[in-house]
């Protein structure tokens, strides 16, 4: 019985041993799943944060760069809002056609904006213009509201352009001012609504830059839209790396996509941005799926497959860093040349130039403005590829070449812009200008075509010559305005005579404004001759400003002056009026004005025409119009439409200074012209120059065989009447028969020829 029972104990210890490991087994089993199932859960809700965090990472980056396009849109604004022209022209004055020219046409054509409105404080419409072009039906109604929020938000925001040391008392108002006593932009933005589309409003008040007592009263603001769908939110797309961003004015927020509200500076949402999220979850969960079943299977398949997860995980944050470095290197970055833009070089002055100022960095900073010469010319002539690959080629020079320490910036179209550091002051400036003129020595080679171009450079540098990083940048820009004057493919350093020259510049222009209101301007006539006969066929009116107390003004220096200052259409229509009064009774000859390009890219050019013509009964066969090269290159429908509209008025068309500009023989065929007339450059030197005789035979050929009569001015002597009429001219003028005359002098010779011509038929 004692051995039944040792029998039956021994029996026992396997089973209890055996049921002990099933259930250590089963425990460890359990354990595994429930191991495995928590460390699923665990893994799917990472991927799901790590989603949530991607997609907020890119809401972030939406937020701000839209946060930072109103504020940039306004900033590129304040160079032309911040003028003293624009306060006489558009606050204390209603000068339409300044305003359509440095205004309307002016933003559209450097901003691209779709619509702006020039206002008053209280809202009101002033003016109103549609991709540049004044349009009276523009729609403003439509954003009235949210132009007059905007306004009064601007008087509460931030002054744009500088740091607020004071407030000036106006008529009306108190208005922020720098250290200076310069007055600042205030300004607003937000996001509207407008024909069903998303678009940006930004409002910017009009100030002045140098005379400070013109605002007197709140000036007017101007209100920009650009519209955010199209281009806008493609270059959106492009900057955040977001291929398929849009805009959509659903209610709520679309599903299965990341979005942000687009909303009113009131707080009021207008739809949603939105675009496919970049997620790292479901990449992880692909390339992690073969571990986690093994894990279920293998211990030691699931702590790899930890490993694995870990390392995955880091690898997708690692791309999530680097996905957002990306997008904030190119919201900073040039995308044609890759170089720093006008946003992260202002940052970067702004920084620098605070640290000199604090004394945490010693000496002065200097900042070249750089413009490529002709570069318009290489765009109309080669095409936008060469200038698009001229320009990387430029910014590659100034970077290989340049100090390691100098900030090289492209602002867009042909500019660069240099930040340089140095303990010196003008002659690092010169070592500076000198340096980059020369990178230009050596030709570009693009496209099979050796391109010989040169560049010009202003320089300023602070804080010497200015603690405000605007002005340095204007102070510079004007510099370069100097050099091109200069004759381009050189630098030149800011100095304070330029500000009087600009000074000067402005007196003139108001001087000049009230001698054509006064009429103190007057037109002299030059002959033109018949090379055969030596009679006289007609007369050039040149025009003449003889100042009260600055004597004789070239022509050459006070046209500029209206052109660039508005005054060039009420100049021609004082000249056209001027000249068809003097000369409409006069015995049969030819009349030849100069047309400015101006006038003739006015709308209201040929009714304005017509309308002298009837007042003063001039006879429009009598007159010949001359019109430079430069009107041709712009080959737009309008400018040929004027110029056959002239010839089905009986008025002939001359081709003025040929072979100066950029000729091109493609517009001598695009229009007929009646004549072209020889520059005077070519005839100076045609005794002792070959080639000068070469080209005078040419274009004379050239003439004949298209029809057209040609006319060779500044005849000085004998030798050179001789030899132009040799070359086959027809016409000429010049010192050798006589200067430009007083029209009752111009009249008398009319007189001798008709007699002259009188007596040899008699005889």
């Amino acid at each position: 019985m004692g051995l039944d029972l040792i029998s039956r104990g021994s029996g026992a210890r396997p089973s209890v041993r055996n049921l002990r490991t099933g259930w250590i087994a089963l425990a460890t089993f359990l354990a595994l799943i429930a191991l495995s199932a928590l460390l699923v859960a665990a893994f799917s809700r990472s991927t799901r944060i790590a989603d949530e965090l991607a997609r907020e990472d890119e809401r972030m980056l939406v937020t701000r760069y839209l946060d930072q396009l109103g504020s940039s849109i306004v900033a590129a604004q304040k160079v032309q809002l911040t003028w003293d022209d624009a306060m006489r022209n558009a606050v204390l004055s209603d000068n339409e056609a300044w305003a359509d020219h440095f205004l309307g046409d002016f933003v559209w054509n450097n901003l691209e904006t779709d619509a702006m409105f020039l206002v008053k404080p209280d809202g009101g419409l002033v003016h109103g213009w549609a991709q540049g072009r004044p349009s009276e039906d523009v729609g403003y109604q439509e954003v009235r509201t949210h132009v007059e929020d905007l306004i009064a938000r601007a008087k509460r925001n931030v002054a744009l352009g500088g740091r607020t040391a004071g407030m000036k008392p106006l008529a009306d108002i108190d208005w922020p001012v720098a250290a200076s006593g310069q007055p600042l932009n205030r300004w607003a933005a937000t996001a509207v609504m407008r024909h069903g589309r998303p678009a940006f409003l930004t409002v910017v008040s009009i100030v002045p830059d140098n005379d400070y007592s013109l605002l007197r009263r709140e000036p007017n603001y101007v209100a920009t839209l650009r519209y955010l769908d199209g281009s806008l939110i493609s270059k959106m797309g492009g900057d955040l790396v977001l291929g398929d961003i849009a805009f959509t004015d659903a209610v709520r927020q679309p599903r299965g996509v990341n979005a942000v509200p687009l909303k009113t500076a009131s707080g009021v949402r207008i739809g949603w941005i939105t675009w496919t999220a970049k997620v790292p979850g479901p990449k992880i969960l692909q390339q992690t799926a073969p571990v986690l079943a093994a894990f279920i299977l293998f211990f030691l398949g699931v702590v790899a497959g930890g490993a694995v997860i870990v390392r995955r995980m880091r690898v997708a944050a690692n791309e999530l860093r680097a996905s957002e470095a990306q997008a904030q290197h190119n919201a900073l970055h040039d995308a044609m040349t890759g170089l720093p833009n006008r946003v992260y070089y202002m940052q970067r002055l702004r920084a620098q130039l605070t640290q000199i100022i604090e004394g945490e960095a010693q000496g002065n900073l200097f900042v070249a403005y750089i413009d490529i010469d002709g570069f318009k010319l290489v765009n109309d002539t080669m095409g936008h590829h060469v200038g698009d690959e001229l320009v990387r080629q430029v910014g590659h020079r100034l970077r290989a070449a340049l100090p390691r320490d100098a900030f090289i910036a492209r602002f867009g179209g042909d500019e660069f812009v240099v930040l340089h550091a140095s303990e010196e002051g003008a002659r690092a400036a010169d070592r500076l200008g000198t340096r980059i003129i020369a990178l230009m020595r050596q030709p570009f080679l693009i496209s099979g075509n050796t391109l010989e171009v040169s560049i010009s450079c202003g320089i300023s540098w602070g804080p010497e010559q200015s603690e405000d990083p605007g002005e340095l940048l204007r102070r510079a820009d004007i510099a370069l305005y100097r050099a091109k004057q200069r004759g381009r493919g050189r630098f030149r350093r800011f100095t304070p005579d330029m500000d009087a020259s600009i000074k000067l510049r402005r007196e003139m222009e108001m001087e000049l404004r009230i001698a054509i209101s006064r009429g103190e301007l007057s037109v002299a006539y030059q002959p033109v001759v018949d090379t055969g006969t030596g009679v006289i066929g007609g007369f050039e009116a040149l025009l003449r400003w003889n100042h009260p107390e600055r004597g004789e003004i070239r022509p050459d220096l006070f046209v500029p002056i209206a052109e660039q200052g508005g005054l060039m259409i009420p100049l021609g229509t004082w000249v056209l009026r001027h000249v068809f009064t003097q000369c409409r009774d006069w015995p049969d000859c030819d009349i030849s004005v100069n047309l400015s390009p101006l006038q003739i890219m006015a709308g209201d050019f040929l009714t304005t025409l017509a309308g002298l013509l009837e007042e003063t009964g001039m006879d429009p066969q009598r007159l010949v119009f001359e019109v430079t090269e430069g009107v041709m290159l712009d080959r737009s429908t309008h400018v040929i439409g004027v110029l056959r509209e002239l010839n089905r008025m009986g008025i002939r068309v001359a081709l003025d200074d040929f072979g100066i500009g950029y000729s091109s023989l493609s517009y001598l065929r695009s229009f007929q012209f009646d004549r072209i007339k020889i520059d005077r450059s070519f005839v100076q030197n045609i005794e002792r120059d070959r080639d000068a005789h070469s080209i005078l035979c040419a274009i004379t050929t050239l003439g004949k065989t298209l029809r057209m009569k040609v006319v060779a001015e500044g005849v000085e002597t004998e030798v050179q009447r001789l030899l132009v009429q040799a070359a086959g001219c027809e016409l000429v003028q010049g010192y050798l028969f006589w200067a430009a005359l007083p029209a009752p002098e111009a009249r008398a010779l009319l007189a001798e020829r008709d007699e002259d011509v009188s007596l040899r038929q008699a005889s």
